[in-house]
Parts: C-alpha cells; sequence; structure tokens
C-alpha cells in the first residue's frame, strides 16, 4: 500500500506540478486582495478535487461502456503523459500555461480565475484526468483505490498551499529554480509514463 501510495503520489504531483501553478496564479490574481486571493485558491483547489474524483470514480465504468480494455488505457494514457513530460522538460508547457494566462488576463471580464483556468485546465487538465482514471482503473479492490484517492488529496492541497503562498513561493523559488524542477519532475513523468506503457503492452500479450 506505501508503495501505491508513493506511486499515485509522485504521479499526481508530477502531472498537477503545484510549484508550476503557483507563478500564473500570483500574476493573475495580483490586483486582487488577499481574501479574494484566498478565496480563489480555495475554490479553484475544491472544484478541480471534485472534477478529479468524477472521473476517478466513473473512469472504470466508463472505459468499460465504451469497449475499451484496461491494457488499451494503459497504452494511451502512457502515451499522453509521456507527452505531457516532453513539453516538461522543454518547457513547453510552461510557456502554453502562461499564454493561456495572459489570454486570461486580457479579458477584464474574467475576475474570478478560480475555475478557468486554475481548476480547469491547470489542475485537472487532460493529463490529471488521465491519471486518476489510469490509476484507479488498474487498483485492486476498494483499499487501492482510497489509496490513490489519499494520494490525489495530499497533492491537491499541497497544491491549495502553493495556491496561498503562491508570492512567498515565487520570492523563495524563483524563475530558474522553478524551470529546474520543472525539468526533473518531467523526466520522472516520462520514466512512469514508459511504465504505463510497458504494462499495458505486457498484458496486452499475455497467452
Amino acid at each position: 500500500m506505501i508503495a501505491l501510495f508513493l506511486s499515485a503520489f509522485v504521479t499526481f504531483l508530477v502531472v498537477i506540478d503545484p510549484p508550476g501553478c503557483a507563478p500564473i496564479f500570483a500574476g493573475l490574481t495580483r490586483d486582487a486582495t488577499p481574501a479574494q486571493r484566498r478565496s480563489m485558491a480555495v475554490r479553484a483547489s475544491l472544484v478541480a478535487a471534485g472534477i478529479l474524483l468524477f472521473f476517478g470514480l466513473l473512469g472504470e465504468p466508463l472505459l468499460r461502456t465504451l469497449g475499451i480494455s484496461l491494457a488499451a488505457f494503459r497504452i494511451a494514457g502512457g502515451i499522453m503523459l509521456f507527452l505531457i513530460a516532453l513539453e516538461m522538460v522543454f518547457e513547453r508547457r510552461t510557456q502554453r500555461r502562461e499564454n493561456r494566462a495572459q489570454e486570461v488576463e486580457a479579458d477584464p471580464g474574467h475576475d474570478d480565475v478560480s475555475v478557468f483556468p486554475m481548476a480547469i485546465p491547470m489542475i485537472a487538465g487532460p493529463g490529471s484526468i488521465a491519471s486518476v482514471m489510469l490509476l484507479t482503473a488498474r487498483s485492486d479492490g476498494l483499499d487501492e483505490s482510497l489509496v490513490v484517492f489519499a494520494a490525489l488529496a495530499a497533492v491537491l492541497l499541497l497544491t491549495l498551499i502553493s495556491l496561498l503562498a503562491a508570492g512567498w513561493l515565487m520570492r523563495l523559488l524563483g524563475h530558474r529554480m522553478e524551470a529546474m524542477l520543472t525539468r526533473l519532475l518531467g523526466v520522472i513523468l516520462a520514466a512512469l509514463a514508459a511504465q504505463f506503457v510497458i504494462d499495458g503492452i505486457s498484458v496486452s500479450f499475455q497467452v
């Protein structure tokens, strides 16, 4: 169970990337009051948690309804996560997030950024949705599923903390440290993604 928790925790930590969300949130909310920033941080985390919980609970039934095997989803999910890892290593993911944030910032109607773009798609994006569906679908029994959700809850709590402390966190890390951390997490995610693909292929060719 500890190994499963650590594996799920690292996967969610890398995909959601709480330190990477902090500078985006700090930039989008620099004109907001401290109370408004706290409110938006909590709301973004709760909305993202609801979305990921929904896909985590309904992921396996959805796959069965669509006639998709778990092995096929492992391979597809692994490829998707690998592409995200490449973007992290070459900093394309950070640039895309910043461009999206600038688009929202340019729209005067977007005073509340908690739902879009923070909850969707920066926290609950395609990578995190695929990860929670993949991890819960391959869990054996209720106990393992609860371990996966506990790991998700821990990462979402870290994300909330990083959003609440966004200004302080950016002063502590700085741009260079954040870029280095993002690249390191990208390499780890690439290895995890490759393992998902290997597991899917292994199951597919079992006689």
